[in-house]
């Protein structure tokens, strides 16, 4: 059996209404839309968020805040995931992406010193916590900012 083979179980699809085909079918004239107003016309209806003209939720609410658009967000590393590499390997944020530890690069890598190194390795990153470096110093390794 293949994909295109399967079929829906009986019973599980609809025939969907067939409005405005005459009044026998009980859809007929306004065809489901009632009477008069606007919901009944052509292209009627009101805008997402409209409360009848009362002031919407969404400008009544309190505005807080910015997003600053020219923040750098960095993917994070800790010192405690650094344990796979071999010892004497020098960690890139390539590396670290190949070796499936980072997802994506963003604006750089960013190493935190959570957990514990047991291995001497050179790890260069754009930016290191001081808990990373000592860690990472004092399993006998170097961190270089990028």
């Amino acid at each position: 059996m293949k994909i295109h083979e399967l079929r829906a179980p009986k019973g599980a699809t609809k025939n969907p209404k067939r409005k405005g085909r005459g009044t026998a079918s009980g859809q007929g004239t306004t065809g489901g839309r009632g009477m008069n107003g606007q919901n009944s016309r052509s292209g009627g209806g009101v805008r997402l968020g409209f409360e009848g003209g009362q002031m919407p939720l969404y400008r009544r609410l309190p505005k807080r805040g910015f997003t600053n658009v020219w923040a750098k967000e960095y993917s994070i590393v800790n010192v405690g995931d650094l344990n796979c590499f071999e010892a004497g390997t020098e960690v890139t944020p390539q590396l670290l992406k190949e070796a499936g530890i980072v997802k994506q690069l963003l604006d750089g890598v960013k190493v935190l010193g959570d957990g514990k190194l047991e291995k001497n390795i050179t790890v260069k990153a754009c930016k290191f916590t001081k808990s990373a470096i000592e860690k990472i110093e004092a399993a006998g390794g170097k961190a270089e900012v990028i």
